[in-house]
């Protein structure tokens, strides 16, 4: 009996140690953000098919799109931890990403969701600020381009003066 006891005691001492730098090295239950580049947002690159994306798990399944963006047009949302949509081409076959519309779950240079034009200036030096939207769309755009380390867009609420979205390489707009 006593051995037993020894023997239980030792496999459920290796067990906890065995368990406890695992548990310890991972992370808190949160994905880190993805990185917004002028190529795409994380593992989301212009270009690739929608097959591709959704075979990796980043996509969902193919929708009707803005109808602005002529027949045919088609979209599907970005999965978890990622927020937004991505808009495919609309003629050709395979599909293909054409914009990346993000709204939570990625930074550019720690810069993403909520930053103010200040902060989105102090980490894009050459950003381009674009006011022509505030009256139609209530939004400031600022533009980063190529030269500056994207070809993306920040939308800035006229209101809060946060940023709500980014488009890579622009921000579609639709309705």
């Amino acid at each position: 009996m006593r051995r037993r006891l020894l023997l239980a005691a030792a496999v459920a001492g290796l067990g906890a140690a065995a368990i406890a730098p695992a548990s310890a090295s991972a992370p808190a239950g949160r994905h880190a953000p993805a990185r917004i580049t002028g190529a795409g947002v994380g593992e989301v690159k212009l270009g690739m098919t929608h097959r591709a994306l959704r075979k990796k798990g980043l996509v969902g399944r193919l929708r009707p799109g803005c109808e602005l963006g002529g027949p045919n047009t088609r979209s599907a949302r970005l999965l978890a931890p990622l927020k937004g949509s991505v808009d495919f081409t609309s003629q050709g076959r395979p599909r293909k990403a054409r914009t990346i519309f993000v709204t939570g779950g990625a930074r550019a240079r720690g810069i993403g969701v909520g930053a103010t034009i200040a902060q989105i200036k102090a980490k894009f030096p050459k950003a381009v600020v674009d006011r022509s939207t505030e009256d139609t769309f209530a939004l400031t755009l600022v533009r980063i381009p190529r030269s500056g380390g994207g070809r993306f867009h920040f939308a800035v609420d006229v209101e809060t003066r946060r940023t709500t979205s980014i488009g890579v390489p622009f921000i579609p707009f639709c309705e």
